[in-house]
């Protein structure tokens, strides 16, 4: 019979690419995981694994397996949670990875609803780039990932995961008190130095996509995926920003905002993998982040 931990050690390198990925991720070193598919090479008798530069690719046969894998953990995962639904009270450790306007906005009254109504159930939140924060959960890396979509920007599926949407925002235009000359509309600023977002993230492609539909190619002087740091570069007169008003959260804004042509909003969601998704963990954190959503939607 096949080792499903040497199996999944195969798939892992389907997801991660490199050994050396994989031993970091699992806390292993790279040798054990090397040694643990030679022995599963021998368990099924053909070449899983090549050789391509200083990385490895999956012979066909390797695919197979994986595929087969994948199949084996949901089913696995499937039986956890009937497993722990039979359970009177919500144990055992959830991961969920959030975007940085999320983090502030909807988990300290999240986690403090958690830690009061399921006293055994350990949370651990580490923040990330939703796109990458989907991914990871896609490679079981995380259970929960609250996400963002940005109108006509749609966010990577993966068939393994749900989505559930959870709230929305709207975004405006935050613009200084004082320092720069009367702003009315997004085209006053085109002559205007501009935050944002690095380059890759959905936020900052549709940012310049605004700007562009407004008539002019924003001028990018500054880019940090701190929003706090937008905002002081904001307040201080050195720039102007897209903002999300999940960022005000608890807070009166401490910049101009201005209304954009069409008020767009982004969509925000979470979601876990579907084999997962009846988890009495996955359903308290969910049933409490909507909960903590629509008193933040409440407030603004």
């Amino acid at each position: 019979m096949l080792d499903v931990r040497r199996m999944n050690l195969l798939r892992e390198v389907k997801v991660r690419g490199t050994l050396a990925a994989v031993a970091e991720a699992l806390g292993l070193s790279p040798s054990a995981v090397s040694q643990q598919l030679a022995l599963l090479e021998k368990e099924v008798g053909v070449e899983l694994l090549r050789k391509t530069g200083r990385g490895v690719q999956l012979t066909p046969q390797a695919e197979i397996l994986v595929s087969h894998t994948s199949d084996i953990l949901e089913s696995l995962e499937r039986a956890e949670a009937d497993l722990a639904s039979s359970l009177t009270t919500v144990t055992g450790r959830i991961r969920v990875a959030v975007f940085q306007s999320a983090a502030l906005a909807l988990m300290p009254g999240a986690l403090s609803l958690l830690r009061r109504e399921h006293p055994d159930l350990r949370v651990e939140m580490v923040q990330r780039e939703p796109e990458t924060a989907l991914y990871e959960t896609w490679a079981r890396d995380f259970d929960v990932v609250i996400a963002e979509q940005y109108p006509g920007h749609a966010a990577v599926r993966h068939p393994e995961l749900d989505r559930v949407h959870l709230t929305s925002d709207a975004i405006r235009l935050a613009v200084p008190h004082e320092g720069f000359s009367p702003v009315d509309s997004l085209a006053d600023t085109a002559d205007l130095p501009w935050v944002m977002e690095p380059r890759g993230a959905a936020s900052r492609h549709w940012a310049e996509q605004a700007c562009r539909r407004a008539g002019f190619e924003p001028d990018v002087r500054y880019e940090t995926a701190d929003l706090q740091a937008q905002i002081r570069l904001i307040e201080s007169g050195n720039a102007v920003a897209l903002m999300p008003d999940l960022v005000w959260t608890g807070r009166e804004p401490s910049v101009r905002l201005l209304e954009l042509n069409g008020r767009p909003r982004r969509s925000i969601f979470t979601s876990v993998r579907r084999a997962g998704s009846r988890r009495p963990a996955v359903l308290a954190c969910r049933e409490v982040l909507d909960r903590t959503a629509r008193q933040v939607a409440l407030q603004r």
